[in-house]
């Protein structure tokens, strides 16, 4: 059974930096991981992915400012943001899927597990 649970949302003022942390059970081996996001009345949408093998695929709205990581002795999924924008105020979700490797498009069909989502605000 794989859980995850994130942790780490909260509110900042524009320009400053976060880092969203997902705990992550019941994940051993050929997976990819990623982190997805929803404003109020937008659809959800992916922010970046990891993969087993450590590769990684970003949506060109955060490349530059937002970094993908895992610690696969702690079995943790990070999301380090800096220079936030009010514009990345969003629902943020820990997404797995699981038995394959990261696919080129990242979007949530794709992903068969989910967390709860932590809240990150942004302001001006």
């Amino acid at each position: 059974q794989v859980q995850l649970v994130e942790s780490g949302g909260g509110s900042v003022q524009s320009g400053r930096s976060l880092r969203l942390s997902c705990a992550a059970s019941g994940i051993r081996y050929s997976y990819c991981m990623g982190w997805f996001r929803q404003a109020p009345g937008k659809a959800r949408e992916g922010v970046a992915q990891i993969g087993w093998d450590d590769s990684t695929n970003y949506a060109d709205f955060v490349k530059g400012r937002f970094t993908i990581s895992q610690d696969k002795a702690k079995n943790t999924l990070y999301l380090q943001m800096d220079s936030l924008k009010t514009e990345d105020t969003a629902m943020y979700y820990c997404a797995a899927d699981v038995d394959r490797p990261c696919f080129d498009v990242l979007v949530p069909r794709h992903f068969g597990y989910w967390g709860q989502g932590t809240q990150v605000t942004v302001s001006s």
